[in-house]
């Protein structure tokens, strides 16, 4: 009887003969990588596996960028993208990866301002999750596991296919992932009410780096805490999240309302009014505020600012207005202003879709969609003056970059902040975001845009949080810091950033991070860093 051990021995040699016969001459120096693969998969290999001489190769980068900026022919390309179909794939991928001595970045939708899940400065390889989207909704526990290439439009739909009053408390964007979504924080226009999407969060998968997979119980409370808001790309590959429900009204109500400054002399007093009421009104309601230069429609030329409040309430539109005609006046909201829809048509309603759209447009992932896009962000903690208001409408207005106001309080305020890494709970008003795009590939068109909203941002100082001045983790912006190659002074450049996004909350995530990863196998330019050994030690 041939012993088990030879057997295997042969069969690899098998495969490995199998694939060099098989393998082009074009590819054959990813042959290594292959063969890794093949001893940790079943199946073959070379059909979830992409290199620049594959023909799919450019499609398959391509049709998950979502920031055209790093869709370029300047852009270092991926050596290898691995379209994993299973979690073993995944496992292989991050073994094979590291026995190649490779960068691996893991993509799960694409809405990266940065682009750091999928290009480098580095020779590395994508990890594209996009074939691991199962959703399976339990109703009578009110849960959901959902795999991390999901999108959370599809998310929404299967809730809805399931359930006509639970909902989930997450991003307005259909296409987003859920897999970095989430694990960066996740919040939606339900925050005031149920707080972020990690708040819900009751289990989880990831991979780590010695490719093991792992649940709750088995990678312990310092990890499962960590990747509820840390960013799970620095500590592993997450592969699902189970998820806890909220209820939903049968109906909600929606309204838009703008006030344009060379239209209304009052749009100061009405900003000052928003702030004071937007975090501070029923948890039920999130009144967006959108901020941006408009062509003046009075003088016909030259620019002005334009304000658009954008929001739900979770209730009806009589009670809303009763409401709001005591605490925002200004606003002068009537009922005909309103519609009240059910649930997953104010997920539609969001998305900027007809009322008659049918939910299953959610489904649809708009591959291949991606405009040229620059993001940051930045926290209020007191309101802003009017005096400050008029000096950012004169800032604003000859530009091209808006702001984008997102109210907090509610149960933002009632979390602690150490209850997840993220920390941005009680203490701030609302959240900036600074965005601008453009749809055309113009270097000047980049440099310009870059120039203004580091302008903007400059001026704003003084008006939002200081030391930290914090940043929202899911807006990347590699302005505020970032991680060299060499690794060298990994903690202290960490800590640059790190304290910006995740306040007192970094230092436990190093200590997870250097728990679960103390090769710094899952590095990017703004990865939770690790400690020395030494240093490490002080800290158990």
């Amino acid at each position: 009887m041939i012993p088990l051990a030879l057997i295997f021995v042969l069969l690899n040699i098998f495969y490995s003969s199998s694939l060099a016969e098989s393998t082009p001459q074009s590819e054959s120096k990813y042959l290594p990588f292959l063969q890794c693969m093949q001893n940790y998969t079943k199946g073959n290999v070379k059909d979830i596996i992409y290199n620049e001489a594959n023909p799919s190769y450019t499609s398959v980068l391509r049709a998950y960028i979502r920031n055209a900026r790093f869709n370029i022919s300047s852009t270092l390309k991926p050596d290898l993208i691995v379209t994993a179909a299973t979690e073993s794939d995944v496992s292989a991928t991050v073994l094979c990866t590291k026995a190649s001595g490779l960068r691996l970045k893991t993509r799960s939708g694409g809405h990266d301002y940065a682009g750091v899940s999928y290009t480098s400065a580095v020779p590395f390889v994508i990890l594209d999750m996009f074939q691991l989207r199962s959703i399976t909704v339990d109703v009578a526990d009110q849960s959901a596991w959902v795999q991390a290439g999901a999108t959370l439009g599809e998310l929404y739909y299967n809730i809805w296919k399931n359930s006509k009053v639970l909902g989930f408390p997450a991003g307005i964007c259909p296409t987003v992932g859920a897999g970095g979504h989430i694990s960066g924080g996740g919040y939606g226009n339900m925050i005031r009410k149920y707080g972020l999407a990690v708040d819900y969060v009751i289990d989880a998968k990831i991979v780590d780096a010695k490719g093991n997979i792992l649940d709750r119980k088995q990678m312990g409370e310092d990890l499962f805490w960590a990747i509820r808001g840390g960013g799970g790309a620095s500590f592993g590959v997450i592969l699902s999240y189970k998820l806890k429900l909220v209820p939903v009204p049968e109906k909600v109500t929606v309204f838009q309302a703008e006030r344009s400054l060379d239209k209304n002399e009052s749009m100061t007093d009405f900003v000052v009014q928003w702030q004071n009421v937007a975090p501070t009104t029923d948890d039920g309601l999130f009144m967006r505020m959108l901020v941006q230069p408009t062509s003046s429609t009075v003088t016909k030329k030259g620019k002005t600012v334009k304000v658009t409040i954008i929001a739900q309430y979770l209730g009806t539109a009589d009670t809303l207005v009763s409401a709001l005609g005591k605490e925002f006046p200004l606003l002068g909201l009537k009922k005909e202003n309103c519609t009240e829809l059910s649930w997953i048509d104010s997920v539609l309603w969001w998305a900027k879709m007809d009322n008659a759209t049918s939910p299953d447009v959610l489904l649809d992932r708009n591959v291949n969609s991606a405009i040229f896009g620059i993001r940051k962000s930045d926290y209020v903690q007191n309101a802003i003056p009017p005096t400050g208001l008029e000096s950012l409408w004169a800032k604003m207005s000859p530009g091209k970059v808006g702001l984008v106001f997102n109210p907090y309080g509610g149960k933002m305020s009632k979390v602690p902040s150490t209850e997840t890494p993220f920390p941005h709970r009680a203490g701030n008003l609302f959240k900036i975001q600074y965005s601008v795009g453009w749809k055309e590939d113009e270097p000047q068109a980049e440099s310009q845009y870059l120039a203004e909203i580091r302008s903007l941002y400059s001026f704003m100082t003084p008006y939002v949080s200081k030391n930290p001045r914090s940043a929202f983790l899911n807006y990347r912006d590699l302005d505020i810091g970032i991680n060299s190659h060499s690794g060298k002074n990994s903690y202290e450049e960490g800590k640059v950033y790190g304290v910006k996004y995740f306040g007192n909350n970094f230092d436990r995530l190093v200590k997870a991070k250097t728990a679960v990863d103390p090769e710094n196998f899952f590095k990017s330019e703004q990865s939770i860093p690790v400690l020395p050994a030494k240093a490490f030690r002080k800290l158990l």
